[in-house]
């Protein structure tokens, strides 16, 4: 029987594996700061994961990892949940609100091959439904072709084994959580691949009126920072709909190293950035998110700017 004093916390979470593993290790988070509070995971599936015949940006972009969580939350149904931040679009619902981002695990994006395997076979196609990495990849690898995949990482890595690709590339952060780091075959550095914005940071979202006290330690403030940046540079640009985007902040203490990366729809031009500033809090990052993606807009020769 349940202390009658004892919190019941309820969070949400897609069914896949890598989604449980990152929401219990937010749940244990606020188990051990907060013994007062039980918490339950409630799980589901999203319209992401149903759909996996056809690339996201032709069935609605990102938000489909996250619509059915969110519905939860406005319903009642759950308390809070827990997202990859890369997931989460840049046009937030003004109902709800992330109160928390974790500690960010490696950026990283990463080449996995089939098991037993050590090189490449370029004979088959690199695997990835991001068109970012795909842009950037065709510099690293100019003999590559590659192919849409899409789905979870089992599944993903199941289809690489079978011999449908050569190669893979995927987030480092997901394969660590899952206990899978021992299929890196390479890291690809920040400066070779830009990784997405918000990727290795975990985001718990909830009502604008949640109870947030049980989150009371919980969230890092260099991965809301650099959230804050990443996410600025990409709604300041098309808000990740369509454009292959990417951003990334590097934090040491105040000093803030952005990388970003950006394929102008209207001119077809790619952007590479690089800059260097003084970011003493979250306010500060939004605003240099914002006026990078000004620069890159001014260089693409794109008209057209963000409100």
């Amino acid at each position: 029987m349940k202390d009658a004093r004892e919190k019941i916390i309820r969070i949400g979470s897609r069914e896949s594996s890598l989604a449980l593993a990152q929401t219990r290790i937010v749940a244990d988070m606020i188990s051990r700061l907060h013994p007062e509070c039980s918490v339950e995971i409630v799980t589901m599936k999203t319209t992401g994961d149903r759909i996996l015949d056809r690339p996201l940006e032709l069935i609605g972009g990102k938000n489909l990892f996250v619509k059915e969580l969110e519905l939860s939350m406005l319903e009642g149904g759950t308390d809070f949940c827990v997202h990859s931040l890369k997931d989460m679009s840049t046009e937030e619902n003004q109902n709800l609100r992330v109160f928390a981002y974790t500690e960010r695990e490696d950026p990283r994006d990463v080449l996995v091959l089939p098991e037993g395997v050590t090189d490449p076979d370029f004979s088959k196609p690199i695997g990835t439904g991001s068109k970012r990495r795909r842009l950037q990849l065709k510099k690293l690898f100019p003999a590559a072709e590659f192919a849409d995949l899409r789905g979870n990482i089992t599944t993903r890595l199941r289809k690489l084994d079978e011999g449908q690709f050569g190669a893979i590339v995927v987030a480092a952060a997901g394969l660590k959580r899952l206990g899978l780091e021992h299929r890196i075959c390479r890291y690809f550095s920040v400066d070779e691949i830009i990784p997405s914005a918000g990727q290795g940071i975990m985001a718990v979202q909830g009502r604008v009126d949640a109870d947030t006290s049980c989150l009371s330690g919980v969230n890092a403030e260099l991965s809301e920072r650099a959230a804050a940046c990443e996410r600025a540079f990409v709604l300041n640009l098309d808000g990740g709909c369509t454009a292959p985007t990417a951003a990334f902040a590097e934090l040491n203490g105040d000093e803030l190293i952005f990388r970003g990366f950006y394929v102008d729809q209207e001119t077809g031009k790619e952007i590479r950035i690089r800059k260097t500033a003084v970011c003493p809090d979250t306010e500060t990052a939004g605003s240099l998110g914002k006026e990078m993606a000004e620069e890159c807009r001014k260089e693409s020769g794109s008209i057209v700017q963000k409100e």
